[in-house]
């Protein structure tokens, strides 16, 4: 059953013990209002969504272009940073409007969170793709960490696309499944979830119903 997920932002990692003092790696999301802005409906566009928007931007009404500022002004709300999509099912579409929170999810659910992951740069293929490097020995000059060679003969005479090379590490859409809700913060509006989640501090990361668990 597909439902609408949450926009959330990453704050950082924390220590949580249980009841038992047992300690566990978490990682805090604070939830803003997500308020539904849009509605998608398989009659009208061919598929069913609804369309969340959160974290508050300083822009004003008037500078926004016309289609978002009718999201925003129809509903009477102040103008919002992200606006995402969630695909639901027929019965789990919601009234324009409807304000989701922190209680959207429950202590010890598992949910799957995407986000943008860091950014490394530009990285060697040891670093990038674990290769183990050339030999260090008589003959390797200069040129213990490189790839070696990448084509073949002359057929087909090219390197192949999606070859593992050199190039740029990270700051890719990545998704995390199966992290379990430890807590749930209804005063800060914070959800703890175990484990590491994608992104950077005080990135946005999308929250929603693990398709695993």
């Amino acid at each position: 059953m597909m439902r609408a997920g949450l926009i959330a932002k990453k704050i950082g990692n924390s220590s949580f013990y249980s009841k038992e003092g047992k300690s566990t790696n978490v990682t805090l999301l604070k939830i803003e209002e997500c308020v539904v802005s849009n509605i998608k409906t398989f009659e009208k566009d061919g598929y069913n969504a609804i369309q969340l928007a959160s974290i508050d931007t300083n822009k004003d009404v008037k500078k926004l272009k016309k289609p978002q500022r009718k999201n925003f002004t129809s509903i009477n709300i102040k103008p919002k940073k992200i606006l995402k999509e969630f695909k639901v099912d027929s019965e789990n579409i919601l009234e324009i409007g409807t304000t989701l929170d922190v209680n959207h999810f429950k202590i010890d659910q598992f949910i799957d969170v995407s986000g943008k992951s860091i950014g490394k740069g530009f990285a060697g293929v040891m670093k990038r793709h674990n290769f183990r490097g050339l030999r260090a020995s008589h003959g390797v000059s200069i040129s213990h960490r490189s790839h070696g060679s990448t084509g073949q003969n002359q057929d087909p005479g090219r390197v192949f696309k999606g070859k593992k090379m050199a190039g740029r590490m990270g700051h890719k859409n990545v998704t995390k499944q199966n992290l379990k809700v430890m807590d749930i913060d209804e005063k800060n509006n914070l959800i703890v979830v175990k484990g590491s989640v994608p992104g950077t501090r005080n990135s946005t990361v999308y929250l929603k119903d693990s398709v695993k668990k």
